[in-house]
């Protein structure tokens, strides 16, 4: 092919509750900013990635969360794909894996902690996060404020009977409820990343007074850490301005900025990829 060869994957649709048409719609339009700058793009679900690869692309963004793809994406990484978010970094979103590495980096993050779902009380003497152990949200369940023990215990009995043997809790912290958007450490000439925030619209905000500078800059800490490229999270605002980051994803929908986000991304995959520009 003459013109450089990638590929877009989907995110799973039950790892996008409420959130399918905006998840696959940044994915669309990333893909329609590639083929402005000369790239091929194909894209295509999780499921349809595996066997055997007529023409290997030159580079794979991918949305993907589940270990089954992870892993089949893993193996075209070995064999010198550039893939954006990488198979690693998906991965240690999962949050029993990022408890550990941001406590390795000497990120500042919620206090968290793994408890077993079965067998194990947990005391609750403070209202609680209980959190699926693994991938983030994708049902009613996975993620549940307890106000006491017994919420927390019910909690983790449902996810038991799902089949997940641990899970994270989390205390819940006061303030301001602010999520973030991030691509990149920031472009080969030196401009900043491209990073925007805003106050989550279901919630009595009280607009405490924060440091925007020191939120960009934890933010980055944090991606840098679990070596994500594109991504997305939650952070508290404490009343006394303290900065509690509270979550990070891989590449979230960017659905209050999506076309600006969207071409974004695409200059950043062109330069990752090997075109910048045609």
């Amino acid at each position: 092919m003459s013109d450089p060869y990638c590929w877009g994957i989907f995110r799973e649709e039950a790892h996008s509750p409420g959130r399918e048409s905006d998840d696959s719609e940044i994915l669309r339009l990333t893909a329609k900013g590639l083929e402005a700058k000369g790239f091929q793009v194909e894209l295509m679900t999780p499921d349809e990635l595996g066997g055997s690869v007529e023409t290997r692309p030159r580079g794979i963004f991918l949305m993907c969360e589940r270990s089954e793809a992870l892993q089949a994406l893993r193996v075209l990484e070995a064999e010198g794909v550039r893939e954006v978010n990488s198979p690693a970094a998906v991965f240690a979103t999962y949050r029993n894996r990022m408890i550990a590495q941001f406590a390795e980096a000497g990120v500042a993050f919620v206090p968290s902690r793994l408890v077993a779902t079965a067998g194990e009380r947990v005391a609750v003497p403070r209202p609680m996060w209980v959190k699926r152990a693994d991938v983030h949200n994708t049902q009613a369940g996975d993620v549940v404020y307890a106000a006491d023990t017994d919420a927390a215990a019910a909690a983790l009995a449902l996810m038991a009977t799902r089949g997940m043997a641990r899970a994270v809790v989390q205390p819940h912290v006061d303030g301001d409820l602010i999520k973030f958007y991030g691509i990149g450490p920031g472009s080969p000439n030196g401009e900043p990343p491209w990073f925007r925030w805003f106050y989550h619209k279901e919630q009595n905000l009280r607009q405490f007074a924060f440091d925007q500078r020191a939120l960009g800059r934890l933010v980055r800490r944090a991606a840098a850490a679990l070596g994500l490229e594109i991504y997305g999270g939650d952070c508290i605002v404490t009343p006394a301005g303290e900065l509690v980051l509270i979550d990070l994803n891989a590449w979230p929908s960017f659905a209050l900025f999506r076309e600006e986000a969207a071409s974004a991304i695409a200059a950043y995959l062109s330069v990752r990829f090997g075109r910048s520009g045609r």
